[in-house]
């Protein structure tokens, strides 16, 4: 996959600058009682009364598009910039808003950008020409959110053909040479010894499963590992996914490794004082004679055994290997990515990202820096007594547990998962949706970042500490 950087902003402009102005819903009348008779008469022609995610372009006397005005339903409603990028003229444009913090203007540009992505790998597209000027905001950083968010989204939208386990390492080849990060890929003989649930979950699909180890840093920093459910296509196995099932979508169950490999480019391109390592395991959930079966009973990296109750339950069999690897190393910090149950987006629905984590303060640390950058995610309960529920008459545990009544399923996936983590360790559990059903400002249709950015301020924060 090509190296993703952003265009659409500039840190400086040789030309004509044309000013864009924001405007609070509430603040309408008291803003336009300001304005000249002209902008009066054209805001008037244009039936601006700025409601949330309306625009009005302003011309001179000579047809020249000289302001634009935006409307916003407060301040720090971000998104709406995203809808300014695909409707104004080529042209290098400015945000003027006295009354807006630093944060809120750098959100806002943050917002531009999120609303100049285009997935145009398939399909020609007409580029969007304008820019945003960010004379005095941190531009690298902005660029940094940006790249990140543009790696998610390609990732996510790029089909199952042209993204499967070895392609999916190929981005991590790139990285790892882009910041002189080390990289180990394991696969074959290595992987079914070493991880054997990985194997067991890929081992149906001819494109091979492997298990993605990347390190970069300093060893005398802080450990932190970032782990990625990878599934580059879910069929769901032999217990087939249904048309209803939304099996067409499956190309996304490889989010949580877009994420963890967007989230190490970021604290990668700053250079954070950090000991990181990166672990994906890849793989596709396939049907074939040799796909793992409904009561098999696999092993584990840790050595716990796992009886299979569902196929379509394969992420938590990989991660249990992942995260089993992450635990061995003895890191301050644990934070996995995946798009794990249908239960968290019936919970919460499809914007709010389910935390689960072993660790109180990490969740109020996590969930205070998440809502200073409006990224939505809510702590579910790792309820001990369900773990019960998920023991086995053949094997240590079971996959899922079998009683359709019993509901819960994000949090009985989660307690599984916690079984192959040390408890001494700080330990984060994102289970994501990261895709986009309709269209709204800065937010296409398709795959959608979740966390970036709260998370990078978050271990920005941690390891400067430790």
């Amino acid at each position: 996959m090509k190296k993703i950087m952003p265009n659409c902003f500039v840190s400086d402009a040789a030309g004509d600058v044309i000013s864009i102005t924001p405007v609070c819903q509430d603040d309408f009348l008291d803003w336009l009682a300001t304005q000249s008779t002209q902008v009066k008469n054209l805001v008037a022609v244009n039936g601006f009364s700025a409601k949330p995610n309306t625009y009005c372009l302003l011309t001179d006397h000579d047809g020249n598009l000289e302001k634009v005005m935006i409307g916003l339903v407060n301040k720090d409603a971000f998104f709406s910039f995203g809808i300014l990028p695909k409707i104004l003229p080529t042209g290098c444009y400015q945000i003027i808003a006295p009354n807006f913090s630093s944060q809120q203007l750098e959100h806002a540009a943050i917002g531009w950008g999120m609303g100049s992505y285009q997935f145009k790998q398939y399909k020609k597209l007409k580029d969007y020409t304008a820019t945003l000027l960010c004379k005095d905001y941190d531009i690298a950083q902005i660029n940094r959110v940006i790249a990140a968010i543009f790696l998610v989204r390609d990732l996510i939208n790029t089909p199952a053909n042209d993204l499967y386990p070895e392609k999916l390492a190929e981005v991590a080849v790139d990285l790892a040479s882009e910041f002189k990060a080390e990289l180990k890929i394991i696969k074959g003989d290595g992987l079914s010894k070493e991880f054997p649930a990985v194997y067991a979950v890929g081992r149906g699909s001819k494109k091979q499963p492997l298990l993605i180890d990347l390190r970069y840093g300093d060893l005398n920093a802080p450990k932190i590992v970032l782990v990625g459910k990878g599934v580059c296509f879910d069929s769901g196995g032999l217990q087939l996914k249904p048309a209803s099932g939304n099996i067409t979508l499956m190309k996304k169950d490889m989010a949580g490794a877009a994420h963890a490999l967007a989230l190490a480019r970021m604290i990668m391109d700053a250079k954070l004082p950090v000991n990181l390592r990166v672990i994906i395991p890849a793989v596709e959930n396939l049907i074939s004679g040799d796909s793992f079966k409904p009561g098999d009973v696999i092993n584990t990296h840790k050595g716990l055994s796992l009886e299979i109750m569902n196929t379509d339950a394969e992420g938590r069999l990989i991660l249990a290997d992942a995260l089993a690897l992450a635990s061995k190393w003895q890191p301050q910090l644990i934070l996995d990515f995946a798009t794990l149950t249908g239960a968290a987006r019936i919970a919460l629905g499809p914007d709010i990202t389910a935390l689960f984590s072993n660790d109180d303060q990490l969740v109020q640390d996590i969930v205070s820096v998440m809502s200073e950058e409006q990224e939505p995610v809510w702590r579910m309960p790792l309820y001990q007594p369900y773990l019960e529920s998920l023991k086995s008459e053949v094997a240590d545990f079971k996959n899922v547990v079998t009683s359709e009544s019993f509901g819960g399923g994000a949090i009985t996936a989660a307690l599984l998962l916690q079984q192959f983590i040390t408890p001494e360790i700080k330990w984060a559990h994102f289970d994501i949706n990261a895709y986009n059903a309709t269209t709204t400002p800065g937010k296409p249709v398709g795959g959608e970042a979740v966390c970036l950015k709260g998370l990078f301020k978050y271990i920005e924060h941690f390891v400067r500490i430790k």
